[in-house]
């Protein structure tokens, strides 16, 4: 399995990006994604994740107010939709991935998952 993001970049606080991760070598719909962020001399941290189906999620509440996960299984992606973003948004975003059919647990944790993207860059000055 491999997973590709894309949409990053550097952008004026308080607009908005969206990103993508493509999965490829899998059957996408047979995952659980997620999204994870990882600012310079931070740990990472979780962002969002959604259900196989695309039917339930779960986001930080830190960004709940701005930022959408969902997915589209026939395009095999995940997106990150990111308003009003904020400074302290910066940071390299990943998607994540794992085997599950359930609908109602949602993983929260990075080591809840097995297969992750390299990262986009997502930069946000003021």
């Amino acid at each position: 399995v491999q997973l590709k993001e894309s949409g990053g970049g550097s952008v004026q606080a308080g607009t908005s990006l969206v990103l993508s991760c493509e999965l490829s070598g899998g059957i996408f719909s047979s995952y659980a994604m997620g999204w994870f962020r990882q600012a310079p001399g931070k740990e990472r941290e979780f962002v969002a994740t959604i259900n196989w189906i695309g039917n339930g999620k779960e986001v930080s509440d830190s960004v709940k107010d701005r930022f959408t996960i969902s997915r589209d299984n026939d395009k095999n992606t995940l997106y990150l939709q990111m308003n009003t973003l904020r400074p302290q948004d910066t940071a390299v975003y990943s998607c994540a991935a794992r085997p599950s059919y359930s609908s109602t647990y949602f993983y929260t944790h990075s080591d809840d998952y097995d297969f992750w993207g390299q990262g986009t860059q997502v930069t946000v000055s003021s």
